[in-house]
């Protein structure tokens, strides 16, 4: 089983093998009115992951024969408990260190230079981009240190977590639709966008980021596995098989944040949003993650024209936030993502 998780998580070349159709036909061309019909949450969730597939729009709901045959076979590698959690890839060893670091008041630029430069590769990346265009300082960046103070708490939240999670959505998602890896990373950035403005007020804003970036990392893994394990026989997915697969993605995302030792609040949200069929969040960044999630999903569809720009939240999400300030964080994402061009499928 070990050898079996390494191989997912590595970039080396599978054997070429048919695949299955990216052809996307969606429903017919979206509303052209000012304001698009609202669309339930089970569609806009089953619409968004077919298009990280690449795979074609299913009006199917019951499991075909041969699907309940590979959902056996998922259970038996990814599902419950019954693989090495220790083969998924780890964190960089100081992260955890940084980021409860990071968030004390007390922590200063000399400490947090000094467990940075424990990283050479973390290291690469601070200096890299505080000398970028955004951070451009009259006076070049000369040491590690001047890099620090320059990011600040966040920016360096940010950036640690965007250098991790990026490679891992981007690398893991295998030959199953060939955009399927931006995509994730695409989602993971509005989502963590999304969830902290949804969550501004209610505790640590980084922790919704953090939140928001891990929350699909489980299913760019379960990519890998059903590319080398699901015949090309198996056809167009029904809504069901679909939905019983992401089920599986989303335990797996939660086995590996307890894995990475990310922070307790950010665990307890990913259990909410895997537990949501059956009862709603309590915790503020549980709901903040929730509708997060919706809203990236919206506007990936929109970026790449499955449904209208102007497409509302769903009336019946899962979370329990305020319908208003949704519609503003919606706001918020299209200011703040504009996609020009759609990726190649």
């Amino acid at each position: 089983m070990g050898a079996f998780w390494k191989r997912l998580f590595t970039r080396e070349a599978t054997q070429e093998r048919p695949r299955f159709s990216v052809v996307l036909p969606w429903p017919e061309e979206p509303p052209t009115a000012e304001q698009a019909s609202a669309l339930s949450s089970a569609d806009i969730q089953d619409w968004f992951y077919r298009l990280v597939l690449g795979m074609p729009g299913s009006d199917a709901t019951e499991l075909r024969q041969p699907e309940q045959v590979m959902l056996r076979r998922l259970d038996e590698l990814c599902g419950g408990d019954r693989f090495d959690i220790t083969t998924l890839p780890r964190l960089p060893e100081v992260l955890p260190q940084l980021l409860r670091l990071l968030k004390s008041e007390n922590s200063d630029g000399i400490k947090v230079a000094k467990l940075i430069g424990r990283d050479p590769v973390l290291v690469g990346e601070v200096m890299r981009v505080s000398r970028s265009a955004h951070y451009r300082t009259a006076r070049p960046i000369s040491s590690l240190q001047h890099a620090v103070v320059l990011l600040g708490h966040d920016g360096l939240r940010q950036m640690v977590t965007q250098h991790v999670m990026k490679p891992i959505l981007q690398a893991s998602a295998g030959m199953l639709g060939h955009a399927a890896g931006q995509r994730l990373w695409d989602h993971a950035e509005r989502c963590a966008h999304a969830s902290m403005y949804l969550a501004k007020g209610h505790g640590d804003p980084f922790e919704a980021y953090l939140a928001g970036v891990v929350c699909n990392a489980g299913l760019g893994a379960m990519i890998r596995v059903l590319d080398q394990e699901a015949p090309p026989t198996l056809g167009v997915f029904s809504r069901r098989f679909l939905a019983g697969y992401v089920s599986m993605a989303n335990h797996l995302t939660l086995r590996a944040a307890r894995h990475w030792e990310l922070p307790p609040n950010v665990i307890e949200a990913l259990r909410e949003r895997q537990e949501v069929r059956s009862k709603s969040p309590v915790t503020e960044l549980g709901n903040a993650l929730l509708a997060a999630d919706h809203l990236a999903m919206i506007q990936m569809l929109a970026d790449n024209h499955v449904i209208d720009r102007s497409t509302p939240p769903a009336q019946g999400r899962g979370d329990r936030l305020p319908d208003v300030l949704v519609d503003r964080a919606l706001q918020e994402l299209r200011r703040n993502f504009r996609q020009n061009e759609m990726y190649a499928v």
